[in-house]
């Protein structure tokens, strides 16, 4: 078999994810979003197509910045309303073998002596196939709705970031030793208390004394993913990242961020190969070329400009309302999302990006590259992007939900098949956890990780 091509599904629990105004298309079914069978349907389907994990993204605020409220937000169905993919899991899981769950957490919002003990019962749940997306959240409203008067300054919030994870390995850890869980009958002990210890956590943000409330599941620390592609995000990325994903509308803007990666795992000590790399991808696949492309033009005729400017306000902070359509963008630095607005600016020299460009071209896939073909097709554009981005996977994104993912799962995995670039289902071994799956390496973080230094 060819190097494996690493697929995850990248979405989210929501009416509108990267593509506003197709939750109108006729094919949608997206509608249905707040019902589990969507998910526990959709799991299945990822499963069947050898996809390695479904990637769920989250924010925990409301997009408010385009036009200075909710309007476009609500009517369009942006990312709202929001339900909490850490509460449908261990149902996919249930459904589920072999796919792992990728889930978004905020290391800026969420407790970390509590949010240990969630990840802990999720590896426990879905036995080790479950995945954090370790992120800083960039919303001001956000940070509004959970009493803050504004967020912390984006470099700020990956400083905090370096201590929150130190306690979290210290909870995952360190906190109970192998074998502290014994459950003796006949000894009448159930947790050896010489073999659980308080993390002893005393820093600059935190202090965590005591004992971590769950023993760790099959993976102690679940599978880290994180998405900064800032200088700052990259800086954080290596020192804590298993798997990495950027979003970037060219292989060779991609390429710039795998690069500063390895390099940057390097200067750390760190295998070159230690971190997998992924980056996005919406597919629209048919039968042939001009029937993709066809579908791809009647997807057209449903997207939400207003839409697409509140979610691109939303990332960046910016406001587009009312600007002149035809103006250049200009990059400006803000305290959110700083490569999605950098993406369209200073990082792409070699094009001036239009209010106009940049609605077109977030209406369908958001930041990333929109393939259409025939399998082939797909599958060709794919291992160029592999090749040029020096990525060692996709998330691929559905404009139509979930048809768009069932359609490459019935049409685009049979042709990796064909390429020797995905395996075959039947011979992918259940019971394997997300790390093994995604690293081929063991179900724990590996020994040079900054992480396993807290195991006693």
């Amino acid at each position: 078999m060819s190097r494996p091509l690493l697929l995850n599904a990248f979405d989210m629990m929501v009416p509108v994810h990267q593509s506003p105004g197709l939750w109108r298309h006729p094919e949608a079914g997206v509608a249905r979003f707040d019902t589990l069978e969507y998910w526990t349907s959709l799991a299945r389907t990822l499963e069947e197509g050898g996809f390695a994990s479904l990637f769920l993204a989250d924010i925990p605020g409301v997009y408010d910045v385009y036009g200075g409220g909710t309007g476009a937000t609500a009517r369009g169905g942006v990312q709202y309303p929001l339900l909490d993919p850490l509460v449908a899991v261990p149902a996919m899981a249930a459904a589920t073998e072999r796919l792992g769950f990728g889930v978004t957490a905020s290391v800026t919002y969420e407790a970390p002596y509590l949010l240990a003990r969630t990840f802990a019962t999720l590896d426990h749940f879905t036995r080790g196939r479950v995945a954090w997306n370790v992120v800083t959240s960039y919303q001001d409203s956000a940070a509004r709705n959970l009493g803050m008067d504004r967020q912390i300054p984006h470099d700020e919030r990956y400083d905090r970031a370096d201590e929150y994870m130190e306690v979290m390995y210290k909870l995952l850890e360190g906190s109970f030793e192998p074998g502290a869980v014994r459950a003796d009958a006949e000894a009448g002990v159930f947790v050896d208390p010489d073999r659980a210890h308080p993390v002893g956590h005393e820093g600059t943000w935190f202090s965590v004394p005591g004992h971590a409330l769950t023993h760790p599941g099959p993976q102690g620390t679940p599978l880290l993913f994180q998405a900064g592609a800032s200088k700052r995000g990259q800086q954080f990325a290596v020192d804590h990242a298993e798997a990495i994903f950027f979003i970037g509308n060219t292989p060779q803007l991609v390429r710039r961020w795998t690069d500063g990666v390895r390099a940057g795992l390097a200067e750390r000590g760190r295998a070159e190969d230690a971190v997998k790399t992924f980056t996005m991808a919406t597919v629209v696949v048919a039968e042939t070329d001009d029937e993709a492309h066809a579908r791809l033009e009647g997807y057209r005729r449903h997207v939400d400009i207003e839409g697409a400017l509140s979610l691109f306000g939303g990332w960046t902070g910016v406001d587009l309302a009312g600007a002149d359509p035809d103006a250049p963008l200009e990059y400006v630095a803000t305290d959110a999302n700083q490569s999605a607005l950098a993406a369209f600016t200073s990082l792409s020299p070699d094009r001036t990006w239009t209010v106009r460009d940049l609605a077109e071209f977030v209406a369908i896939g958001g930041r990333g590259p929109v393939i259409a073909g025939a399998p082939g097709t797909v599958a060709d554009e794919l291992e160029r992007w592999r090749e040029e981005a020096c990525v060692d996977g996709f998330n691929i994104s559905a404009a139509v939900r979930p048809a768009d993912l069932e359609r490459f799962t019935a049409m685009v995995s049979p042709e990796l098949r064909r390429r020797g670039l995905l395996p075959d289902p039947a011979s992918v071994p259940a019971g394997r956890t997300l790390r093994e799956a995604l690293t081929g390496a063991g179900p724990r973080l590996a020994d040079d990780h900054r992480g396993a230094s807290f195991r006693r």
